[in-house]
Order: C-alpha cells, then structure tokens, then sequence
C-alpha cells in the first residue's frame, strides 16, 4: 500500500515512458495483490448484508485500483479502449516466477519466546495458606497473589456454586430438586460429585462443542453471496459433540479433524471428522476454479495454524509475517500438507477431506497472487514450532504416511510446546471466561503473555499425562479453590467477620490487579446467546431433549427472513424441532437469529477465539419485545401456575400467588425469593392485572399456555409479565 500512495502523491506532470508502463503495470498488480484481496473480502461482505452485489463486478472493480493508480499520474487523458467482456469460462493464465530472497533462518533467539519453549513440568510453588489450596492450580494462583501481599476471595455460596457448575459445564440451568438435592447432601464430596454427575451429562458434549464450531468456523451454508445449502454439514457438528461428550483423547481428536479419512478409511466417522479443515465459507460457483482452490486451501492452512498451534500463519499468505518468525514459504509448506487432499468441482461444495487420484504439487504465491507461482513449496511444519527436525513425506510418495497423517502426527505428540499449552489455555478460557493467555489464538510475539506462565505449563504437562483427558483437565479446573471463588461482594452465607475481611482484600486487590489477572475473584460474565436461549427454554419447560440430526429452521420474524432469497428458510414442521437446544438449530452464514444477532454470535466466516461481549439497547428489546420472549414468558407461566400444588385450588389467592411468585424465582434464578422479593412480586401482579383488566378490551391478553384455572385472565397474563421480568434480570443474564 505504501507503493500505492506513493504513485498517486508523485508529481503528475511525470509522464511514464511507453517502454516502463508494463513494467510498472506488472509492479502496480503486485503490489496491490493483497490490497485487492482485502477489497474483495470487504465488498463482498458488505454486499451481502446490502442485498448482495454481483461477485464479477466487485472484483472487476477491486482489480481495477491499479489501473487507477497509473492513471492518476498521467496528466493527459488515456486514449479512448474497446471495453473488453471477461471471459467468465476461462482460467487466468498462471505465470511462474523465480524468485531469488533467501529464507530467514531460525535462530536461538527466536525460540527464547515463552511459546515455543520445550515443555517441563514446573515445581509447585511454595504458599504460606497451604489450607486455602485444593490442587496444584491453587498453589501457583495464591503463590502470585502473596508476593503482592493479596488474598483470595472468600468460598461462593453452595446455590452460587451449583449454578455456575451447571451452565460452565452444561450448557443449562440447575432445575430446583437439583439445587436442592445439593444443598441437602452434606457429604465432604458433594461438590466433587456434582463435577462428575455434569461431566456425565449429554448435555456436557453439546454445550463444549459450541466452543468448538466457533473455531472451526462451523455453518451449514457456504455463505457469499448465494449462501447455498452444505446437505452434510451437519453431520460435523454431530461429529464433535459425540466426541465431547465421550471424552476421546484431544490427541485423537486433533489427528482426526485433519487426516480421519486417510487413518482410519474404513470409518465414514473418521472421514466425517474432517469437515474441519473445509467448514469455513466457499464459492462452489465462482468462475475460476483455481481461485477457489487457491482462497480454500489458505483458509484450511490459517485455521489450523491459529486453532491448533495458535499461530497466525495467515499473516505470512504474500509476505512474511511481520513479527513472528514464519515465512511465506512456512505458510505454503503448511498448506502443502492439504493441497492433495480437497477436490474442486464447479457447483460442488466440500464436506470432508478426500485423498486425490493425482496429487498436487503447492507452489508459494508471490505476493499471495494465485496467478503467479514462485518456488514449490514441500509439505512441511513451521520451522519456529518444530524442536525435533520433523520430515514429512512428499505427496504420492510411497510412505506408510502421508503428508497429512504425519502432520497430525507431530501435532499429536505429548511433548510438543504449543498443541498442549493452546488447548489449556482454551479449556482455563472456558471455564474462566479469559485465558491465562489472554489471546488464545496467538501466542506468537504479539500475543498475550500470561501472567501465570508456570500454571500454564502445568495444565499442559498434565493434559497428555491423563491420556489426553479433556474433562479429567476440566474436573481439575472445577474443583480447584480458585474456581469456587465468590464473584461479588454480596455473597449470602458469610459471617460478619468474614464480609468484613472480605471488603478489605477485595478493596486492596481491586486497587492493585483491577483487571483480575492474578484470579483473586471468578470473574462474572454473561451468558452467551446459545446458554440463553436454551436457559430461557429450560426453565419455561419446554426445552427438547431431541439429539443430532440436520439443523432446524425456527420460525424467525419476517422482516429477517425477507433479506433472503426464496425457499431460503423452511421453517421445520414439527414444533417441538423449534425448542431443541440452541447447537442443533441452522447454522447460516449469511442470517443469524435475532436473538444470537444481538448477543454477539460470530458470523463463522473466520475462525472465532474469543466473542465480543456487547451491551446494547437491541438486546434489552429483544429479550423484553421479541415473539420468542414472551412465547418463552407464557410457556413459564403456564408451568409455574399449573402446578400440582395449585390444581386442588378452587381460586386464586394471595398465598397462591406467593408459591407462584417463590417457584418461578427457584426455576429462574435456582434460590429462593427474599420477603422483599416476594413483597414486590405480590405488588407487580396486582397492579399489572387491574391494568390489564382496564385494557383488556383493546385486545387479546397474552396468557399462560396452558391458561390455568385457578387463576383470573387478567391476573395470569400479569404473572407472564412478571416471568418475563424474572428474565430480563441482570441475576439471570450473568453467571456468578
């Protein structure tokens, strides 16, 4: 870009030679190649929310820039051209250049960065509260807190607790003779329990497998403009969730997602796994199929660089990276590993890796332009990451491996530095909300380095020593002191004396360590989208226990179904499809739930570590006005006031309504009310139902489904309200 501008700042009167405008056409292509690139990527994205643009006409006007650039500086007008149709049926032709940089070497210093040292297991630190300690990840938080002289926060509350164990390792709330079998189970390992009684649950392998389709870039439609139906996406997501939730190997579970089909090729499953490497957005119909390969198979190679190794080899595409030590030529040796393994067919998505009758040879692209190969480039692993002088096979080669298989391989040992750390970090990041390295898919030099570096280290020794055991690490996690740390201040349960030891330390850690690096608290945060949607199903009594299958289309308000093109969204027939859990609803790329919209859902065009977490007034409207809000509200009410416990009940009355008021408060919010609660709920009901008697002439009432008996239409469509209140609650949207 900094050739760009110089072009157009030159003085205009500088005439260009005739024999120097070719060559300067051709330094104009290169340099802005990437410029294009990312006006291409730009323009597309925004057409598709602006209705959509032809795709030729985008690039057309992406590749024109630099024939806008030499223009510029020539200050009498061009002669008048033939404008020439494209030749849409036609390859580009491919130029092969040589190029003559050498490629920087790895040295010592390099290696020095935190990342890419060898693993060792750290000695466990030295603490003078050795008690407040339940596992080694304690000793290494309390060790960093008391060499700033700061204390942890007090135990959270046994209903705190059983909440927050319930979404963090579910996905869902705890119903009430849940939370109260725990509160009444006095056993010195009812928590522990708990952990393995959650870690149990098919619930378990839905809710961490959310985590994992926003790295894979999971959806069901290519996206683009045309947004076309992948038939077998699905079956990926199903893939993950069933290896989640029966706790296969991560070693296995990595090997799979890059070479299941070449390992095991006698396992539909294994091929299925997969659907990783090719989850991410396609254009199946765009007019060059060596473009196509060319942006696919780089999007394949910058996936697995960043979710596995959390290295953001993207960057090296046209040059080398600008900070961390990998070449352009790292990039491409990386994707060679693949290139043999994805077949491009006009109009024909991908669902999964397939071997090639012939293989194919990857070549760099200078500059990152497609149409311009430079060196071959061999099938590979990143220099920077490699500590053993791994070789892996070239395609074809008569080896017992192939390039890929040797690749997952490598990234499969129990020694290597960057597999183990990077998904401990994503597992802590999960259960903590922020990783101990606060970019969890870069740990290159301008990434985060962690504050707790030794406690890094030792959750990713432990990982492959437990066999690669994901909910043996999280059961780790859990269960440590650390974890079951309050959240606030007001936290019911403690002595005085305890509050006020409690005010103290957090006044001196707030001041000290604002941003929580050191985990002196459990840092609250708010459910995401999928959690609340489904928690709001849940407690309403409605959610489906219905699993796998094809993705359900819900019904979804016009004005979002309008925005696509025809027979885009079949709504599913079968209404109890529209209440299973968030995960097996449609993924589009191009349409989101209004709901999933609002509360920061990636678009899964790229490969998402971390989601934004917004607060915004479209998310107060949505959970207070949307359809499937108040649907959510009377399906609640309806449960709550046709329980066993009011069906005996001739009429309503005030102690009625108290139940009422106390039950929907345990299904909400998993405790009892207050009498200040009770008092105000009591209050709300009564002045809503006079209001709505007043009104209830001006049209229907929303009212419970099913409309109980013992209750008046007016006084039960106020308690929808009032469920509705209970769920737009800040105690309901946040996880303590």
């Amino acid at each position: 870009m900094s050739k760009l501008r110089n072009t157009l700042q030159n003085d205009r009167s500088a005439r260009v030679p005739a024999p120097n405008r070719a060559l300067l056409d051709r330094r104009g292509a290169e340099t802005l190649s990437v410029a294009s690139a990312c006006v291409q990527s730009a323009l597309l994205s925004a057409s598709l929310r602006l209705g959509g643009l032809s795709c030729v006409a985008l690039i057309a006007f992406s590749c024109g820039l630099s024939s806008i650039a030499l223009r510029a500086e020539d200050e009498t007008p061009a002669e008048p051209t033939v404008a020439v149709e494209p030749v849409l049926d036609a390859e580009p032709a491919i130029e092969h250049v040589h190029e003559g940089a050498a490629e920087t070497p790895i040295g010592d210093d390099d290696r020095e960065h935190w990342a890419f040292r060898q693993l060792s297991r750290p000695v466990l630190a030295d603490v003078a509260d050795g008690a407040w300690c339940r596992n080694g990840v304690d000793r290494f938080v309390l060790a960093k807190l008391e060499e700033r002289e700061l204390r942890p926060t007090p135990q959270a509350d046994r209903v705190t607790l059983v909440r927050r164990l319930s979404f963090d390792v579910t996905g869902l709330p705890p119903s009430p003779s849940e939370v109260a079998a725990f509160l009444a189970d006095e056993a010195p390992d009812a928590y522990e329990r708990l952990v393995d009684r959650l870690l149990a649950s098919p619930a378990h392998g839905e809710r961490m497998a959310q985590y994992w389709l926003d790295l894979a870039r999971f959806a069901e439609t290519d996206g683009f403009e045309h947004d076309l139906v992948r038939k077998n996406a699905w079956r990926y997501r199903d893939w993950v969730i069933d290896a989640l939730g029966a706790d296969m190997p991560y070693d296995r579970f990595v090997a799979l997602q890059l070479a299941g089909d070449e390992m095991e090729s006698d396992d539909e499953r294994a091929a299925i796994a997969t659907g990783f490497c090719v989850a991410g957005p396609d254009m199946p119909d765009i007019n060059s199929q060596q473009e196509r390969r060319h942006n696919v198979l780089n999007d394949v190679a910058s996936t697995v660089g960043s979710v596995f190794l959390a290295l953001q080899v993207g960057c090296a595409q046209c040059h080398d990276h600008k900070y961390d030590p990998i070449s352009q030529r790292d990039f491409y040796r990386l994707r060679a590993c693949f290139e043999s393994a994805v077949k491009f067919e006009k109009n024909k998505p991908n669902d999964m890796m397939r071997v090639l009758d012939k293989p194919m040879t990857t070549h760099v692209a200078v500059r990152g332009d497609f149409r311009r190969r430079g060196a071959i480039a061999p099938p590979a692993v990143p220099r920077i990451a490699d500590l053993w002088q791994t070789s892996l096979p070239t395609p074809g080669a008569k080896t017992e491996k192939n390039p890929r298989v040797a690749f997952a391989d490598w990234l499969a040992r129990p020694d290597h530095p960057l597999t183990w750390r990077v998904i401990a970090n994503r597992l802590w990041q999960q259960h903590f909300g922020v990783g101990l390295s606060q970019t969890p898919s870069d740990f290159g030099i301008m990434g985060d380095e962690p504050e707790h570096l030794e406690l890094l280290d030792l959750l990713a020794v432990e990982l492959p020593q437990r066999g690669g055991s994901l909910k043996s690490l999280r059961r780790l996690l859990v269960t440590s002191a650390t974890y079951r740390q309050a959240s606030r201040l007001s936290t019911p349960g403690w002595t005085v004396a305890e509050r006020t030891s409690a005010s103290e330390a957090w006044t001196k850690a707030t001041e000290a360590d604002a941003a929580n690096r050191l985990w002196w608290k459990y840092p609250r945060r708010r459910l995401d989208g999928e959690s609340l949607r489904d928690a709001m199903l849940s407690v309403a009594g409605v959610l489906s226990t219905r699993r796998g299958g094809q993705g359900i289309m819900q019904p979804l308000p016009d004005e979002v179904t309008r925005s696509l093109l025809a027979n885009q969204w079949k709504v599913d027939r079968d209404e109890e499809n529209h209440y299973r859990r968030s995960i097996y609803l449609f993924a589009r790329r191009n349409l989101r739930d209004p709901l999933f919209e609002v509360f920061d859902r990636p678009d899964a065009n790229a490969s998402c570590p971390v989601r934004n977490r917004s607060t915004t007034a479209p998310q107060a409207l949505e959970l207070f006005n949307s359809k499937f809000a108040l649907d959510v509200a009377r399906r609640m009410a309806g449960r709550v006031l046709s329980d066993d416990e009011f069906a005996s009940v001739a009429q309503s009355s005030k102690g009625n309504l108290t139940k009422a008021i106390s039950f929907a408060f345990e299904l909400t919010l998993s405790r009892s009310p207050t009498s200040d609660e009770i008092a105000s709920g009591v209050e709300f009901v009564s002045i809503q139902a006079s209001t709505l008697g007043k009104n209830d002439a001006h049209g229907p009432l929303a009212t419970p489904v099913p409309l109980p008996a013992t209750f008046s239409r007016q006084e039960s469509a106020a308690f929808v309200d009032f469920c509705l209140v209970l769920m737009n609650g800040s105690e309901f949207l946040y996880l303590d």
